[in-house]
């Protein structure tokens, strides 16, 4: 898939080498993003785990001119990569804040799309992630097969976390063991 964002794409890859950041989302689940969001005209995004911006850059390039994404992560240093190269996009705002704390301030049926690439919204703060979509919004996670960097006693966490999304009724769920392990989720309108 080409994206017009491709030179924002190698920076931030070259500045997040630099960095010594090793926890980028890859090119499959970017492209995955972008269609995601290309599907939601005019939507609301958010993402949980800015990261260096990889995410974001793929986000930012499928959608159109009226949506808008919310990424936010707590580690300034990534982040100020994704602020420097995409900052300027007025379609996204970046927060430097838990997405825990965010979360349960967020209402009901907020977003279009949540991609949860961070601890908040995946391994805690689930129940509000999955509330804060609207229906026919899509949860997207990544990083569900064994990483290098994953600490020790992690597949537990992981293994426990796919079973909950498993046994939740009102949602289309798909795993997708491709990538670095994708699971996304569609919640039915009741």
């Amino acid at each position: 898939m080409e994206t017009k964002f491709a030179s924002s794409l190698a920076e931030i890859e070259t500045r997040a080498e630099a960095l010594g950041f090793d926890m980028n989302s890859g090119m499959q689940v970017g492209q995955l993003l972008a269609s995601l969001a290309a599907s939601k005209p005019g939507g609301r995004f958010l993402e949980l785990g800015t990261g260096c911006g990889l995410g974001v850059a793929w986000l930012l390039s499928g959608m159109d001119a009226q949506s808008h994404l919310v990424s936010m992560d707590t580690d300034e240093g990534p982040q100020g990569i994704a602020r420097d190269v995409l900052g300027a996009d007025t379609r996204v705002t970046f927060m430097l804040e838990d997405g825990g704390a965010v979360l349960e301030r967020t209402d009901a049926e907020s977003y279009d799309l949540i991609f949860a690439d961070a601890w908040p919204g995946k391994f805690s703060h689930l129940d509000e992630a999955l509330a804060a979509l609207k229906p026919g919004g899509v949860y997207v996670v990544d990083d569900l097969l064994p990483q290098p960097n994953w600490p020790d006693g992690h597949q537990a966490n992981v293994d426990a976390y796919l079973d909950d999304l498993r046994g939740r009724g009102g949602f289309a769920f798909t795993q997708m063991d491709w990538a670095t392990g994708v699971v996304m989720m569609v919640k039915r309108s009741l």
